[in-house]
């Protein structure tokens, strides 16, 4: 964007902040929502797929008769997986778009870039971001995770690690809050275990060789190497650590080791390495329910895309919650039953619809999402289970599937 546009951005915004802000909206007003989702950028295999989910649950609200007397209107922008972008999109859906929930930011530096814009404006901000920091930093309990945090990712990392018998494992991460949130909370827990990591490398973005990092961690001999890393950075790490012709296992976030890795490398660099990444609410009635849309608008089941199912679960328990909240109510008000209509104790629910004609004879839902059970913690954090898939002939094969405690 050129400085030109940047100032006139600045000065509308700071007009914008000198209006009066409404804490309510009337019955019969729409609740505006910002769709930002990461369309371009390292986050582009997945935002697509979210930003349709996010249309597709609207329109499933919205053909219901709404929520809490008022229809979904939504605004999309584009994040770019850029926090520098994100801002600007954000501050164009907060302040002309006069949305009253932000939902979707994918990378962690997106979702903190974010949070301080929605919290000033007193927005929900909804997010699949990993980093623990993003926990700690909600002052006013307005922000909800549908991913599993990095620390957790870490939990699994390291039941996997044992599980399968690894003696000497040593962590890689990609210097930002997600990369090291993984290797962190794998370290954490696997010292707690009584286990050692026996070597660690902090590697920076965008540099074409990781030779000196790599060989740093393959001269301690681990039989494993643990990852906090992006697509762009694996590829480069493996590609360098098929030519150096070591012989340890990998363990790697989904979103790094995924279909476009192979497709990047060949199966025969990536033969027998671990995948790790949340796996959906398979058995519940919601999943079923959004599969069966996500299949008929994109024409591929909602399994090829773990994010879409979390963005379609954010609008859905927001409207819930807007229902439960009743006519008028004010953001701050909804915000407050988001854990009533998510949370045991209530009668288990699978679509809105079902739900909202719960809620009108006065009963307590537990909205079971298409993502996970969302029960949401004291941080505003759900706790998906996680599916270990190895890579065998080029192809992505679920082996397992781990459950790791909220605490």
């Amino acid at each position: 964007m050129q400085r030109r546009q940047l100032v006139q951005l600045s000065g509308l915004a700071a007009a914008l902040s000198c209006l009066p802000r409404l804490g309510f909206a009337q019955q019969g007003e729409a609740f505006r929502i910002g769709s930002l989702t990461p369309i371009t950028g390292a986050g582009s295999p997945y935002g697509p797929g979210m930003q349709q989910a996010i249309r597709l649950a609207v329109d499933e609200v919205n053909a219901a008769g709404g929520a809490g007397g008022r229809k979904l209107e939504l605004f999309t922008e584009d994040d770019q997986t850029k926090p520098d972008a994100a801002v600007l999109a954000a501050k164009k859906l907060i302040e002309v778009n006069k949305v009253q929930a932000v939902l979707g930011t994918w990378a962690s530096g997106v979702t903190l870039a974010v949070m301080p814009l929605t919290e000033a404006a007193g927005l929900i901000e909804m997010n699949v971001s990993g980093a623990p920091a993003i926990s700690t930093l909600d002052t006013k309990d307005l922000v909800w995770r549908f991913q599993a945090t990095n620390d957790r990712f870490g939990a699994a990392f390291a039941e996997i690690c044992a599980k399968r018998g690894f003696k000497r494992p040593a962590t890689m991460a990609f210097n930002n809050a997600s990369g090291l949130g993984n290797t962190e909370g794998f370290t954490k827990v696997w010292k707690q275990r009584g286990g050692q990591v026996v070597a660690h490398v902090t590697y920076e973005p965008n540099r074409p060789s990781y030779r000196s990092e790599l060989q740093k961690i393959l001269a301690a001999k681990p039989d494993v190497i643990v990852t906090g890393s992006y697509l762009p950075d694996t590829t480069i790490l493996l590609r360098e650590w098929f030519q150096a012709g070591a012989d340890n296992k990998w363990v790697i976030p989904g979103w790094a080791a995924n279909p476009d890795l192979v497709k990047a490398l060949g199966a025969e660099v990536c033969e027998g390495i671990i995948s790790v990444d949340t796996v959906s609410n398979e058995k519940s009635a919601a999943y079923a329910h959004f599969d069966a849309l996500f299949q008929k608008a994109a024409g591929k089941p909602a399994s090829t895309n773990i994010y879409a199912a979390m963005a379609y679960d954010m609008v859905i328990s927001l409207a819930l919650a807007m229902e439960a909240a009743g006519p008028g109510a004010s953001v701050e008000q909804i915000n407050a039953r988001l854990r009533d209509v998510s949370n045991a104790p209530g009668t288990a629910v699978g679509t809105f619809a079902e739900g909202k004609a719960l809620l009108a004879k006065k009963g307590k839902v537990n909205y079971e999402g298409a993502s996970s059970k969302l029960d949401f913690d004291k941080f505003g954090d759900a706790t998906p289970d996680f599916g270990v898939y190895v890579i065998e002939k080029g192809q992505l094969v679920r082996r397992d599937v781990v459950s790791i405690s909220a605490t």
